[in-house]
């Protein structure tokens, strides 16, 4: 029978604090390509498995001047270019009138690129990972913690990694097929 090739080891552990002391010693020990699954937020975790940055505020910032910049182009090209009125002697030009179109639709583009920024930038919709391959992974949404280590991970050799997450003493190790 064929090897099947394997995602990761994950292990299970049953409070946050577990997980977040086990992704410190796992990130301290240099492995990189972590992942922490949790049924709550636990402070710290993120940091812990090397989020630092992500670029989703630039994306809701372009959105936003898109948006704003949209708005004003929309009531400049009505005003002057499509169907120009010259009301009470004001210039065709008389942007103070267009602030609050400016202003929503800046607003309105800002939250439609964190929509779906985030959700493209998590990679959604995922209706299959590799992590449901193991049935106690079920568990991540009610009581139990996960920590995995990717088998990309430079670092990574199967037996070694088994046994530096069982050094921590989980629940349990399981092997994660791709």
């Amino acid at each position: 029978m064929a090897n099947q090739p394997i995602y990761g080891v994950i292990a299970e552990f049953e409070t946050p604090e577990q997980v977040l002391q086990a992704a410190l010693r796992t990130h301290a020990a240099g492995y990189r390509s972590i992942d922490a699954y949790s049924p709550i937020p636990v402070e710290g975790l993120a940091e812990a498995i090397g989020f630092e940055w992500t670029s989703l505020p630039m994306v809701v910032f372009t959105g936003g001047l898109l948006g704003g910049c949209g708005g004003f182009f929309m009531c400049w090209y009505a005003n002057v270019i499509s169907f120009p009125l010259n009301v009470g002697g004001k210039p065709l030009n008389s942007w103070p009138a267009w602030i609050p179109i400016t202003y929503e639709l800046t607003i309105l583009g800002a939250a439609l690129a964190a929509v779906f920024g985030m959700i493209i930038m998590n990679g959604l919709p995922r209706p299959y990972h590799p992590v449901f391959n193991v049935p106690r992974f079920a568990l991540a949404s009610t009581d139990r913690f996960f920590l995995c280590i990717k088998a990309k991970d430079k670092k990574f050799d199967l037996a070694q990694t088994k046994a530096f997450l069982e050094e921590m003493k989980p629940h349990g190790v399981f092997e994660v097929e791709a």
